[in-house]
């Protein structure tokens, strides 16, 4: 076997902008079957982009028994049924962030997966970037000397009517773009979470629009993040930063989460000013390329489980500790 054949469940934005032509570049990837909530969405979908198969429900999609892998980017409070039931079947999945509403659901999906053999891998596609592996080996390196502080930040706006404004689905800037953050942190940071502070800006609706987080850790190291839905009046605006300091020196970016091409970080220290630039290729053709090679052969996924449940178990502490 050379290529896995990919269901997808749902037609949701992310899947048409971004992982399904990651998954047309990917190694490996077979562009199978889609499914949405009506069969005209799907066969809409299923034309567009090459599918050889449009189901008008998921329940559809999860019975053929050619789909080996389902993509899933549903609402947020739907990840736990539909994952669950993936899995279940016996398929492979990659599930859009953040893959579970809290800590215990995170669990609850990764313990299916193992128990029918089959693998579920949380979809940060920014994770699997050069940029990422590149930041690493440079701290490794020591050319930094020791992360003592991060700070990030991940503000967006724009969203005039979408699930992410809605509590019951699980909306709200911490859930969608606060998991960027904590991801980044808890990737640079090698020590557990030992004190969380946090405060939040909420809707009527309940959903947090813009929050501060303070975080503190065993090894002494701390950090802070940004993150938002409603930084001013311009659609098309959106502010992301990284800041790395070190015992030794420090790294600076402005690059977004989930850039694509030729992005650059600088490094200071006491040998002076180091530009890096990294080519990153499409991220969500690198992620499914990865889980590609855990399902063909045998690879360990790049988002693991411990890494997805620690990272829920922060953002429990944080959604306990501004109130949502």
């Amino acid at each position: 076997m050379s290529e896995v054949k990919w269901g997808i469940l749902g037609t949701a934005n992310i899947a048409r902008w971004a992982t399904i032509p990651g998954m047309k570049k990917a190694k490996g990837c077979r562009l199978y079957a889609i499914a949405g909530r009506s069969l005209s969405k799907a066969e809409a979908f299923a034309e567009e982009f090459g599918f050889e198969k449009a189901y008008g429900s998921y329940d559809e999609l999860l019975a053929d028994p050619e789909v080996q892998a389902v993509y899933i980017p549903l609402p947020n409070d739907l990840h736990l049924p539909w994952v669950k039931k993936a899995l279940e079947v016996g398929k492979h999945v990659l599930c859009e962030k953040p893959l579970a509403m809290n800590a215990a659901e995170a669990r609850e999906m990764f313990d299916t997966a193992e128990e029918n053999g089959v693998f579920l891998m949380e979809a940060y596609a920014y994770l699997h970037s050069p940029f990422i592996e590149s930041l690493k080996k440079d701290i490794a390196s020591g050319v930094i000397g020791d992360v003592d502080y991060i700070d990030t930040a991940f503000v967006t706006q724009g969203y005039l009517e979408d699930f992410r404004l809605h509590k019951e689905h699980g909306g709200g800037a911490m859930y969608d773009l606060g998991c960027y953050c904590t991801t980044m942190i808890l990737t640079l940071i090698d020590s557990e979470v030992s004190d969380v502070k946090a405060v939040a800006e909420f809707t009527d609706l309940g959903v947090d629009m813009l929050a501060g987080v303070l975080l503190k850790f065993e090894n002494g190291a701390r950090a802070s993040f940004n993150v938002g839905m409603n930084l001013g009046r311009n659609t098309n605006s959106r502010y992301d930063r990284l800041y790395i300091h070190g015992t030794k020196g420090s790294i600076r970016s402005g690059v977004e989460y989930n850039q694509e091409g030729n992005i650059s970080y600088t490094i200071y220290n006491g040998d002076g000013v180091t530009e890096r630039t990294v080519f990153a290729p499409q991220n969500y053709a690198l992620e499914t390329s990865q889980l590609n090679r855990c399902i063909l052969y045998g690879e360990t996924p790049h988002i693991t489980r411990a890494f997805s449940v620690k990272n829920a178990e922060l953002l429990d502490r944080i959604l306990k500790e501004i109130g949502y």
